[in-house]
Order: C-alpha cells, then sequence, then structure tokens
C-alpha cells in the first residue's frame, strides 16, 4: 500500500523554474573575455607592433640599449644580430630581438 498523496507528474510540475538558462547566465563570462581583451591582450599586441618596427629601423651608428641593460654603439648589422661596440676596442654581438630601445644620439658619451 503507497501512501503517496502527490503524484509524480505534479511533484514535477511543481518543482518550478527549472528550464534553460538564457542570456543572463552568458554575460558575465563574456564580459571577462572581453575585460581580457582590453586590459592585457590588445596591448601587448601593441608593444610587439612597437618593438618590431623599433628593430626593423636599426641602422648601423645608432646608439642602442639591450634588454639586459647593456648600452653601446651598432657597428655591424644583419638580418638577425647586431654587433655593438660597449667600450673603445670591445664590441659584443647580440641577436637583434634583444635591444629594447634606440638612446638619443652622444648619450653613451655622457657615461
Amino acid at each position: 500500500m503507497s501512501f503517496n498523496i502527490i503524484s509524480d507528474a505534479m511533484a514535477q510540475a511543481a518543482s518550478g523554474g527549472g528550464g534553460q538558462p538564457g542570456l543572463e547566465s552568458l554575460i558575465l563570462p563574456v564580459g571577462l573575455i572581453i575585460m581580457l581583451y582590453f586590459l592585457m591582450i590588445r596591448p601587448q599586441m601593441k608593444r610587439q607592433k612597437e618593438h618590431k618596427k623599433l628593430v626593423e629601423a636599426l641602422a648601423k651608428g645608432d646608439e642602442v640599449q639591450t634588454e639586459g641593460g647593456m648600452m653601446g654603439k651598432i657597428t655591424n648589422i644583419s638580418d638577425d644580430f647586431v654587433t655593438l661596440e660597449i667600450a673603445e676596442g670591445v664590441e659584443t654581438k647580440f641577436r637583434r630581438q634583444s635591444i629594447g630601445a634606440v638612446m638619443p644620439k652622444g648619450t653613451l658619451k655622457e657615461i
């Protein structure tokens, strides 16, 4: 003998709003992705473009600073490498991509 007063069909109907999630559930993830793009991805892409332009514009005689902080004058330049004169008669070879900044002319003489 079953003491089930409420039938199964009525119990399921009375459980209420268990419907499909709507657009409200997508707002937070989409908002986070948009914030991630504007706060992290876009500025990084902009820096990469600027660095690429800087590396392509390098010329013999430019005074530069490497990513590691070494400063010198470019004496030789090829597709992948630059040779820097860091002191009189002392030259070192660096990857072209490791150049971090081009310094104003005469910077090395002030040091």
